[in-house]
């Protein structure tokens, strides 16, 4: 049987020439590096066994009907797999995978840091005076910024990106560590001295709180007006999870009110849009302590190759009659 695979997106070639060569697959791939209009993502997979999904495709009912009875499977490029309707596509018998690769955690961990570096040494701000040409001598007091060595970092969730933002920042700057999760983390213990807290001891201590959590219900809008206003006055609010995990809203008013003293986001709680509501003047692009990028912690090279094989991987191994390594269950 050869298999007819639709890849969603142009994607990291590695994993391209690894379905190319596969003798019972056949391939097409949409063929421009922006996301797929519904309407020709709803023609362009009929007849498909196989998906190749990007984040930012829905994965609906709607598209597996588009599709039709023999699609098999939908190999997500990407970590987490929000985008596909898990419980549609076991009621379908449909097989589902993610990419997780090590690399991938270690570029969100580095992205986080920078983050965090960003925001303590206000390097797009004072990039854009310099720019404006505001920068006409030194001065004692001039755009004054924090240092990170010696500081506590709280981290949300201690898994293998916040582990991985532990080390860096445990181990390169001498920062105290704090952190909460659904279970204590020994090993990071043991390694970093880190101090396992509630979720409200953990705001209170920390300078820099960091989130890496998945989103579920249990997790929509862990930070809120509530949680900002345990936070110091001088702290930082880090995100590279998932948008919603913030309720964005009071994230700007809390900011606005001075509550904490900055934030950094790769993720929005209605991604694409940065402001889920253009009406009610709380749009964070305005806040000069903010750092804002387009949910790029993972975008790197080696990162992309990485989830471009394994999505390849998975769907080899599906073709050949195998279970794939990365089956979401």
């Amino acid at each position: 049987m050869k298999y007819k695979v639709f890849v969603t997106r142009e994607i990291p070639d590695e994993g391209i020439k690894m379905l190319k060569k596969a003798s019972n697959v056949k391939l097409e791939v949409y063929e421009h590096d922006k996301k797929i209009p519904r309407a020709e993502l709803k023609r362009r997979v009929k007849g498909a066994d196989i998906i190749l999904s990007i984040l930012t495709e829905k994965m609906d009912a709607e598209i597996m009907n588009a599709a039709g009875p023999q699609l098999k499977m939908i190999a997500n490029y990407a970590v987490g797999f929000n985008n596909i309707d898990i419980k549609e596509a076991k009621l379908r018998g449909i097989t589902v995978t993610n990419a997780p690769n090590e690399q991938g955690a270690e570029s969100v961990a580095e992205h986080t840091v920078a983050l965090m570096f960003a925001l303590a040494k206000r390097i797009v701000e004072t990039d854009k005076f310099t720019r404006a040409g505001k920068y006409k001598s030194w001065g004692p007091q001039l755009l004054l910024g924090t240092d990170l060595w010696g500081k506590t970092v709280g981290i949300i969730g201690s898994g293998q990106i916040g582990s991985g933002v532990v080390h860096r920042l445990h181990n390169g700057f001498n920062m105290k560590v704090v952190y909460t999760d659904i279970k204590r983390n020994p090993e990071l213990e043991k390694e970093t001295n880190a101090k396992y807290h509630s979720l409200a001891q953990v705001l209170k201590q920390s300078d820099f709180v960091s989130l890496h959590v998945p989103l579920l219900p249990s997790t929509r809008h862990l930070i809120g007006a509530k949680q900002l206003k345990m936070m110091k006055k001088t702290a930082f609010l880090i995100n590279t999870a998932r948008g919603p995990v913030v309720d964005e809203k009071a994230l700007v008013r809390s900011l606005m009110r001075g509550e904490i003293a900055g934030a950094g986001l790769d993720v929005y709680e209605c991604e694409p849009l940065i402001d889920c509501d253009p009406n009610d003047n709380l749009d964070l692009r305005t806040l000069q302590n903010v750092v804002l990028t387009p949910h790029t912690a993972s975008a790197t090279l080696e990162t992309r190759q990485a989830m471009s094989r394994i999505a390849a991987q998975n769907i080899l191994a599906f073709v050949r009659g195998k279970i794939p390594p990365n089956k979401v269950k």
